[in-house]
């Protein structure tokens, strides 16, 4: 394309096009977009990078007609900006096609590629590519809080993207990752997930194994080993990889694992392990994250490092700077002691590991789980047990009322008074409160200095990440007039 051409993307606000916005001014282009509604972060990383963002969906979000329009996966037919571009046979195209064609040509690419971990595994790579002095391109589905951004264009041969198995385009019912090409993969878990789009766990594998297929003999793919860890992962990695037609090396704590964990120790503020390559003594690692999940990513990061030149340390050199990104156990607010948490959940294994994480940082801490099911699996019932046996890891849990319910066939969506009825045979209280409203009200007089609240979800939340906080200081200050009153009283 002319980066003089002006493009317009509609559903700008997910993180994918918010990055893409993004890349795509940078190369010079008219960028505008349009949401149905935004919010932090991708809301304030757009308005940093000064891309206009119309709402709601309006056909006159495209005048002057743009020269090409971006279509989120998240717009189906009915959307009016849609079937405005359809009406006027605008050009269109999806965001991977867009992708491949303007940013990964002539790159080597490196894809990561798992149900869970992706961003952050993706996250790291980038970084210590970056510290590495080696300056990769980069694609990820959150902020790094080491870039303050999702994305970089740089000057090197290398592409780092995460990819994403959720469906293309309303056109293109197919994998996002297929469309990127990878030379070189992570692969990190394969689990059912995207229960919308899915019927079962073969069919995600299905959708992996087509995305290894692609990879050339001269490739490389590291991929998690679920032995002694999540063992029910192993065999779908198992199935998806025999399609590999590349080298394939191993991650993880079983003695049969290429790169294998060992040593493992959670301290405040720190994390360390060790790790042996073929059964050598390879490195002592550390970073500031918490979850033996992080850990998994980082080696598995570590891994495909050293596959494309990184020396080792060049790597621990990168991890030990390593932040995180966004959403991802990020510490949103301290009030009084209480530490306020969000999490992006969207799947009980996710779940489980942040709150097994939290529970190694902040150990005897009470532990609240706040959590909204939003994403597309967790509003249906179909791993509503696993669900209940991850939010069982916390003290305390809330759960809200299922995000646009009536948008799940009543068959298939999740039940929460079973819900509940599952979490309490672990001998858990849980409670169902209906909106973030409610929930502050509720349970904003019950915390006390030295709780830890793990707020999860892959969305807003009715913006509970700014209402708790700011509750628990109107209750503070309440307190604090009702005492120094009792004290002057008594005078």
């Amino acid at each position: 394309m002319n980066s003089r051409n002006h493009v317009h993307l509609i559903g700008i606000c997910g993180t994918a096009m918010a990055s893409l916005a993004g890349m795509l001014k940078q190369r010079g282009f008219r960028v505008t977009g349009s949401d149905a509604a935004a919010y932090p972060p991708m809301s304030d990383f757009l308005a940093h990078l000064q891309i206009p963002v119309a709402q709601p969906f309006d056909p006159r979000n495209l005048e002057p007609t743009p020269d090409l329009v971006v279509v989120g996966n998240a717009i189906s037919r009915g959307n009016v900006e849609l079937e405005h571009v359809l009406d006027h046979r605008i050009p269109f195209c999806s965001l991977p096609q867009l992708l491949h064609d303007e940013f990964l040509r002539g790159k080597e690419v490196l894809v990561v590629a798992g149900t869970h971990g992706k961003t952050t595994t993706t996250s790291m790579l980038a970084w210590v590519f970056h510290s590495a002095g080696l300056q990769p391109s980069f694609l990820i589905g959150g902020i790094a809080e080491n870039f303050g951004s999702s994305f970089h264009l740089g000057e090197g041969k290398h592409f780092i993207i995460e990819g994403d198995e959720y469906d293309t385009a309303f056109f293109d019912k197919g994998p996002k990752f297929l469309h990127y090409f990878p030379d070189a993969a992570i692969l990190t878990s394969v689990e059912f997930d995207h229960a919308d789009i899915y019927k079962d766990l073969e069919a995600v594998e299905t959708a992996f194994k087509r995305l290894v297929n692609l990879i050339p003999r001269r490739g490389h793919i590291v991929a998690f080993d679920g032995a002694n860890a999540e063992q029910r992962e192993s065999p779908s990695l198992n199935r998806v990889l025999a399609k590999a037609f590349c080298p394939v090396a191993r991650y993880g704590t079983s003695d049969g694992a290429a790169w294998r964990i060992s040593n493992l120790k959670f301290e405040a503020g720190r994390t360390s392990w060790r790790v042996q390559h073929n059964h050598d003594a390879w490195a002592d690692l550390e970073f500031s994250l918490a979850g033996e999940y992080n850990v998994w990513n980082a080696t598995a990061a570590a891994a495909l490092s050293t596959d494309c030149g990184i020396s080792k340390q060049q790597i621990a050199a990168a991890l030990k700077t390593f932040k995180s990104v966004k959403r991802r156990l990020e510490v949103k607010a301290q009030v009084n002691g209480i530490t306020i948490i969000d999490d992006f959940a969207h799947h009980p294994t996710a779940i489980a590991g942040a709150l097994k994480a939290l529970h190694s940082c902040y150990p005897g801490a009470r532990l609240w789980a706040i959590l909204e099911p939003r994403s597309n699996t967790l509003r249906r019932r179909v791993l509503q047990s696993d669900l209940a046996r991850s939010l069982a890891l916390a003290d305390e849990i809330v759960v809200a009322g299922v995000f646009r319910s009536e948008a799940v066939p009543e068959d298939e969506r999740l039940e929460l008074p079973e819900l509940a009825a599952e979490i309490r045979t672990y001998d858990k209280r849980v409670r169902l409160i209906d909106n973030a409203d409610q929930i502050v009200q509720t349970v904003a007089p019950e915390m006390r200095s030295g709780d830890i609240v793990a707020i999860l979800s892959n969305g807003g939340f009715g913006g509970i990440y700014e209402k708790l906080p700011a509750r628990l200081r109107e209750l503070a200050n309440q307190t604090r007039t009702a005492n120094s009153a009792n004290a002057a009283g008594k005078q």
